[in-house]
């Protein structure tokens, strides 16, 4: 007898006279707003001026976009491009498929692409984002609680997500683990400890995204490990889970290469406009978020 459960939406749509709302989308854009706004916070903090992530957001969040959706597409391309199949659905974003790992390898293409034309060192305005990008995680993972996907295996545990049949997907009814939960939990969680490490240790350089980085990537391979989801297995051990461990090691072989090559925390992370006062009094080692 199931005694408790977290139920799922009827719906993942509201349509407002001809216009869908839908919740998958909404998650992603409030969880953008609000890593703009805590980052912008943290660079003012290490001596930029407001404004200045906004305006390199604006070249990140689109490319991170498309290469989220790249990379869903690329590794389950069966879904659209198999018999039966749809391929002009691979292009229906709402519909939920964003895969992290090209989101954030594009997303660094669009951000250098930005800081570039500021002139300002892409890992510095990387740390700045490490929490908040981790906190944009935590609230999109929503969005699959609105469509009822990536769930993990069935349980009958007090917090377990009961999910709708849907024969037309092949989705059975039942009760499982809320893997969107847990992995939103785990981002919070990721967004906390790099704000304090980097109070601690006055990270620079790209190492406190580097362990942003880290941390994900071991919360992912153990929700890679619960999910039920179709997906590309190599050596028994799904593509996402081999993905989790390839990025841990690049980003703690980051950290301690950066650490040695260049200790500390950037002095200056945006050059001074004509006419600015100087910048000593926003010195990093000061003010702090």
């Amino acid at each position: 007898m199931e005694l408790a459960y977290i139920p799922s939406p009827s719906t993942g749509v509201v349509h407002l006279g001809p216009v869908p709302l839908r919740g998958y989308a909404f998650c992603i854009i409030i969880g953008v707003f609000v890593a703009v706004w805590l980052g912008n916070r943290r660079w003012i903090a290490r001596g930029g001026r407001a404004g200045t992530v906004a305006d390199i957001a604006v070249w990140a969040v689109p490319f991170g976009l498309v290469g989220g959706r790249l990379y869903h597409v690329i590794t389950d391309y069966e879904l659209y491009f198999g018999e039966g199949r749809n391929w002009v659905n691979a292009f229906k974003i709402w519909e939920g498929g964003l895969g992290i790992w090209g989101a954030v390898a594009l997303g660094a293409v669009g951000a250098w692409i930005g800081c570039r034309r500021r002139g300002i060192p892409l890992p510095a305005w990387a740390d700045a984002l490490a929490p908040g990008i981790a906190v944009a995680q935590a609230i999109g993972r929503w969005g699959n609680w609105f469509n009822q996907e990536l769930y993990g295996k069935p349980t009958d545990l007090p917090w377990a997500l009961k999910i709708d049949a849907d024969p037309a997907i092949g989705r059975v009814a039942g009760t499982y683990h809320p893997t969107f939960l847990y992995e939103s939990l785990w981002c919070l969680l990721i967004a906390g400890l790099v704000i304090w490490a980097d109070r601690r240790f006055t990270l620079g350089h790209g190492r406190a995204f580097a362990l942003y980085v880290a941390s994900y990537t071991v919360g992912r391979f153990w929700f890679e490990y619960l999910r039920v989801d179709d997906a590309h297995h190599v050596l028994g051990l799904r593509l996402n889970g081999w993905t989790s461990i390839v990025v841990f090691v690049a980003a703690v072989i980051y950290m301690i290469i950066s650490a040695k090559r260049v200790p500390g925390r950037e002095t200056v992370v945006e050059p001074p406009l004509d006419g600015d006062a100087s910048t000593d009094d926003a010195s990093p080692e000061k003010k702090k978020v």
